[in-house]
């Protein structure tokens, strides 16, 4: 069976059209390449915080919860259920979190958040795998139920007068404060890093900073999330589980053919899918100790652009997160200094892209590529920073170029979306 399934997936696949395949030297080729280029970058426009510890520490705690929820919507369109739905879930999960970790601590606030993301699975694979419905419209609805649930039930719970939680400092508009989740430092290499980046030397110090930022106060959910990624690699691209799981989102009728229960693979998948998500959102209250209302944020949404911009591979997933999560520490630090040396790598980009769609002959974009360069270097020498309005939109403005960019590269799913009811092929 499991030779029929790779057979029946591989059909359902487009070809490649003889692209590159990227391989890992040419993955650690462009790594290097990007590590010179923000040396580059920080070197010239005196930016420091562009590749400090404290930057990158707080962009990987902001791409986690993105990470979880691209992660999430991965395993589910990968089955064929999309899933817009993943706000509603990290909010679950956020709500669920908070309501036990002032209780039992943020490592049953954790185990909570994944039930609450699940939860939210659980109806929205009700809806479209059972039921039929259009996933756009289930997922719309979980998101609004999500907040509409998560709004009364902190009013109820953790803002009623005279209760346990509000005397324990929760209101309706957040919960009570919960402990700290324990981190971990690598004694030795975090000092030696340190030591390197306060010399700021070219690329030495630079990549002192970033692998700083990966041994200096890391809470032990961002480990489990790395985890998560690399044992969804394994799950969903070398077992039969996750070949039959691919089967049902690229060609379920010719897998239903070959005994595969499409059902029970998409239920398994969109639970999956919402556990993540609720873990994402649970990551987010633990991080500052209590829920609060709009705690997401949208990053449900981001989540979902790091998917599709991902190409529906964790690798890409956690690019895209680690990109994401990057723009948005920076709003968090009021990275206004950060934002506009930024200004000039983007200029730099987009001349480079200029000059790939001319050689293409694809003139047009080449022009507005370039116009959009010259744009931005005035820009950047005309201003000494950038309004802290843009700094805090840098995130979702990061998520429509990326998309813009890459639109035409991406490959979905063939079956993802679509309805699919058992018996249709024969």
């Amino acid at each position: 069976m499991s030779t029929d399934l790779k057979t029946a997936t591989k059909l359902a696949v487009p070809g490649k059209g003889g692209r590159r395949k990227l391989t890992y030297p040419w993955i650690l080729l462009i790594i290097a390449v990007g590590l010179v280029a923000v040396s580059v970058l920080r070197a010239v426009t005196g930016a420091g915080d562009l590749t400090s510890t404290g930057q990158f520490g707080a962009a990987l705690s902001a791409a986690v919860p993105i990470g979880l929820a691209g992660l999430g919507g991965l395993w589910s369109e990968r089955a064929g259920v999309v899933n817009i739905g993943l706000e509603g879930m990290m909010m679950l999960g956020s709500f669920a979190a908070g309501w036990v970790g002032w209780q039992h601590g943020p490592w049953a606030a954790a185990a909570a958040g994944v039930i609450g993301g699940a939860l939210g699975g659980l109806i929205h694979a009700i809806a479209t795998v059972t039921f039929g419905v259009d996933h756009i419209v289930s997922g719309v609805a979980v998101n609004i139920l999500a907040l509409g649930a998560t709004q009364y039930l902190a009013t109820l719970w953790f803002g009623q007068e005279g209760s346990a939680a509000m005397l324990a400092g929760g209101n309706d508009k957040q919960s009570p404060p919960m402990p700290d989740m324990p981190t971990f430092t690598v004694p030795g290499l975090s000092d030696a890093l340190n030591t390197l980046e306060g010399h700021h030397w070219f690329l030495v110090s630079d990549v002192a900073g970033i692998l700083g930022a990966a041994v200096t106060n890391v809470s032990w959910l961002t480990l489990l999330t790395v985890g998560l990624f690399i044992g969804t690699f394994y799950v969903l691209w070398r077992s039969s589980f996750g070949l039959r799981l691919r089967s049902c989102g690229e060609a379920p009728i010719s897998a239903e053919t070959l005994g595969v229960n499409v059902y029970s693979y998409k239920y398994a998948a969109v639970l999956v899918s919402g556990a993540l998500a609720g873990l994402g959102g649970a990551f987010l209250s633990i991080g500052v100790h209590f829920f609060q209302d709009g705690q997401t944020g949208g990053r449900g949404y981001i989540g979902l652009a790091t998917m599709i911009f991902g190409n529906w591979r964790p690798g890409g997933v956690a690019m895209g997160a680690g990109l994401f999560g990057f723009m948005d520490a920076m709003q968090l630090r009021s990275g206004g200094p950060t934002v506009h040396a930024l200004l000039l790598g983007l200029a730099a980009l987009l001349a480079v892209l200029a000059l790939l769609r001319l050689r293409a002959l694809k003139r047009t974009q080449a022009v507005v590529a370039g116009i959009a360069a010259a744009v931005l270097v005035i820009w950047y020498f005309l201003a000494d920073t950038v309004p802290l309005e843009l700094v805090e939109a840098s995130p979702y403005i990061a998520t429509l170029l990326v998309l813009a960019l890459f639109s035409q590269r991406l490959r979905p799913p063939k079956a993802n979306g679509k309805p699919y009811r058992r018996g249709q092929g024969t």
